[in-house]
């Protein structure tokens, strides 16, 4: 697993860094797909209910196909933000996006559309899982 990518203190962790690995995973062509398909800069805000504290990672589905922890570099093309069980639910299938929105789990800034193919990019991305 990728420990570069991890913060203490979030569930969340371990779940990007396994799909930063396996988006190592992917082949070019497929990297190349998942990216035609999606086409989107994802940044993610999680806050941890406890702590209160807030950590960010970005899923570049644009340029690079990868995952890495920080801000998105230039700029994301939407930015979703939840607490860091919410984004847990989500990958795990306990609760699908438009609910999180409904309601208000989750937050969105910049395309709103574009949040709506995250779910697409987790579902490849645990298939190499």
């Amino acid at each position: 697993m990728s420990d570069d990518i991890k913060v203490s203190g979030f569930k969340s962790s371990d779940l990007i860094a396994g799909l930063k690995d396996a988006f190592s995973k992917f082949t070019d062509s497929e990297r190349q797909a998942q990216m035609k398909k999606t086409n989107g800069v994802f940044e993610i805000q999680l806050t941890n209910p406890e702590t209160k504290e807030t950590a960010t990672w970005t899923i570049d589905m644009k340029k690079t196909g990868s995952v890495y922890k920080g801000n998105a570099q230039p700029k994301a093309d939407v930015t979703l933000i939840m607490a860091d069980d919410t984004f847990v639910d989500l990958v795990n299938g306990k609760i699908n996006g438009q609910k999180a929105f409904m309601t208000g789990k989750l937050k969105t800034k910049g395309n709103m559309m574009l949040a709506t193919k995250l779910d697409g990019v987790l579902k490849g991305a645990q298939s190499k899982l």
